[in-house]
């Protein structure tokens, strides 16, 4: 069971990482729509026709995409995703999604590589909700919800029912 187990891990980190990989190939406009396809996948906008919207362009103010949580779109998320391979997300960055967040209490922030040290401790000391997904946590939600992958087989591990034999 053991070993089952860690070669499940060890399977699950290859195709992340090749999904990584994948993401980082692709036009900045694809992983837009990645990143809004992943939050819509998550439940985020519920049942609400045409709940995500990709907003991002040149000049987008650091808005990349929103999320109607309700039919009237009184309740939104903005969302921003950068797509960097070595270079961090670093404060300036977030003062700019948090500045173009007006009226708009909820944000998520996805890039696919990490966020530096002065980043977080800046979106800690927002009143805003704003979550930080790095491009490991991103990875992780795709392949768990299903986005950017497929399943291929499923296995089950089996033990003994010992109530089943006992005697009684």
């Amino acid at each position: 069971e053991e070993r089952l187990i860690d070669a499940y891990l060890e399977h699950r980190s290859s195709v992340k990482a090749m999904l990584l990989d994948k993401v980082l190939s692709s036009p900045p406009a694809f992983f837009e729509r990645l990143v809004l396809d992943l939050l819509l996948a998550m439940g985020y906008g519920g049942s609400v026709s045409n709940a995500g919207l990709v907003s991002g362009s040149p000049g987008d103010c650091g808005i990349d995409g929103i999320i109607k949580e309700d039919e009237l779109g009184l309740g939104k998320i903005y969302i921003q995703a950068k797509r960097y391979t070595d270079k961090k997300v670093g404060r300036p960055d977030l003062q700019q999604f948090v500045g173009a967040m007006e009226n708009v209490q909820k944000g998520v922030f996805i890039t696919t590589s990490a966020f530096s040290g002065t980043a977080i401790a800046y979106i800690e000391k927002q009143q805003k909700s704003i979550v930080l997904i790095n491009g490991e946590d991103l990875c992780d939600l795709l392949v768990t919800h299903g986005v950017g992958v497929s399943t291929l087989k499923n296995f089950s591990t089996y033990r003994i029912d010992t109530d089943y034999f006992s005697e009684e």
